[in-house]
């Protein structure tokens, strides 16, 4: 619902990435202005047609260099910060850049700030992926102690690097899957997007709180691979890698079709659900969307004779 009088201003860290682009394309409706941080602001020019004229700016900024947080910041009501990384150096961005932003927008008087996270987001986790992200809160809540924190489950949605790799692997005769039993709450990105802009337009709501989302259904890993398949039109045989040859692949760093590092395989290792009485969708008047609902509509070009082609159940 369009905000009225004199809109408010957002600021977002990673608006142009994945999730990035369904935050900005919720806020664009909700009526407010865009203030779009990144490394590199013309990579997110793309996302200028989702608004009026004037109403999505950019800024330069890098939440590696505190220095030019406090600009990016600058008379911003909200800031939401998206950014993560799985490889690289992931304490700066996670903990340290993260608190820098959060304090930034304390002291540039921000009513809301939001940090999104991730399901698994512990001090004391085993991977360095979790126990950033952990760490990240904590720096987080200590510069602005009403920050909303959200956790996903993995992300879905047409341009992802989860469904799309999974229907590309699920052209070969065989298709491996590691950790096959590991539970996922695979959830929509538009979902999230609308829930983070709400979360950081409302902070009487939301301020303070953590929400862990998840999708409607709990699926493992091999399900998740047979589902997105059989909705790419392919019946591969489906093969269960044992975890010791994926041990010996991660130290390596490579599994057929992607890369795996040590720290990944240590997440893939752990169940990627909400935590049970955790708040979600609900808290945010959000029924979320089910795979099989929308996943057609971008893997129908993994189909023989394309996305109106007859395709294999699961």
């Amino acid at each position: 619902m369009p905000i009225p009088g004199n809109p408010p201003l957002v600021t977002i860290f990673g608006g142009s990435g994945f999730i990035g682009r369904y935050v900005c394309e919720a806020l664009v409706k909700a009526g407010v202005r865009l203030r779009v941080a990144a490394r590199d602001p013309r990579r997110a020019f793309f996302l200028q047609p989702l608004g009026q004229v004037g109403q999505i700016g950019f800024a330069r900024a890098d939440l590696g260099r505190a220095d030019t947080i406090e600009a990016a910041v600058a008379g911003a009501s909200a800031v939401i910060n998206l950014v993560g990384l799985f490889k690289g150096d992931l304490h700066a961005i996670h903990v340290e850049g993260a608190g820098h932003a959060a304090a930034a927008a304390r002291d540039a008087g921000a009513s809301s700030f939001v940090q999104v996270s991730a399901i698994g987001a512990d001090p004391g986790a085993e991977s360095n992926y979790g126990r950033t992200k952990g760490l990240g809160e904590r720096a987080v809540r200590e510069a602005f102690p009403q920050a909303t924190i959200i956790r996903p489950s993995v992300v879905f949605g047409p341009e992802d690097e989860f469904t799309n790799r999974f229907a590309s692997m699920a052209r070969l005769p065989l298709l491996p899957v590691i950790a096959p039993r590991t539970r996922f709450q695979p959830l929509f990105v538009r979902d999230l997007g609308e829930a983070i802009a709400r979360a950081a337009l409302d902070p009487q709501r939301h301020g303070g709180k953590v929400y862990e989302l998840g999708g409607p259904q709990t699926l493992t890993m091999r399900e998740l691979n047979a589902r997105v398949a059989a909705m790419a039109g392919q019946r591969p045989a489906i093969v269960d890698v044992p975890d010791v040859i994926v041990d010996g692949l991660a130290k390596l760093g490579f599994l057929p079709g992607a890369p795996l590092s040590s720290d990944q395989w240590k997440m893939l290792a752990r169940d990627n659900v909400a935590a049970e009485g955790a708040s979600g969708f609900d808290a945010f008047d959000i029924v979320p969307t089910p795979l099989e609902a929308v996943a057609p509509e971008w893997l129908g070009r993994f189909v023989s004779g394309g996305r109106f082609a007859p395709r294999a159940t699961a």
